[in-house]
């Protein structure tokens, strides 16, 4: 009980470098795949990371290129990712209303509960493989430069 306590107060700054590192890492995603999303609520880190997009846009929807861009996942991947949620109710697909010609996709009722189920064993699991082996502070400070910095990179868009 104590744990899942913690891990409901978050902070600003966990909450910004968490999902940083989610985004920064994709490099090492083979490595860091969560096994225990896997195990735990049967998705993977791509797939939570694919959701919790959806869920911070408007609607909570995204055409397919913004969403695999947000996600660092390539186009084609981002296709079959969605397909897949898609089967599973987690995700629907549609042709956009703008041109007619790229897709959008959206969390549904269901993509949002599963990601809400996600949500304590992601965060148990990022702060025992990275913020429990670091000083808060330390923490508090890389949140901030990672903002700024990331500010900076949307800025020179």
């Amino acid at each position: 009980r104590r744990q899942i306590h913690r891990l409901v107060r978050l902070t600003e700054s966990l909450l910004a470098v968490s999902r940083v590192t989610l985004e920064q890492l994709a490099l090492h995603r083979e490595e860091l795949d969560l096994a225990d999303l896997v195990r735990t609520v049967g998705i993977t880190a791509n797939e939570y990371t694919t959701l919790m997009c959806l869920s911070e846009a408007p609607g909570r929807e995204l055409r397919m290129t913004d969403l695999a861009n947000a996600s660092a996942l390539s186009a084609s991947r981002m296709t079959r990712l969605v397909d897949d949620l898609q089967t599973r109710g987690l995700v629907t697909k549609r042709t956009s209303s703008e041109d007619g010609r790229g897709n959008v996709a959206k969390l549904t009722p269901a993509g949002l509960a599963k990601l809400k189920q996600a949500w304590p064993t992601h965060l148990s699991s990022v702060r025992g493989r990275v913020f429990d082996h670091v000083d808060p502070g330390t923490v508090t400070n890389a949140a901030q430069a990672l903002a700024e910095i990331a500010a900076q990179l949307e800025a020179g868009r």
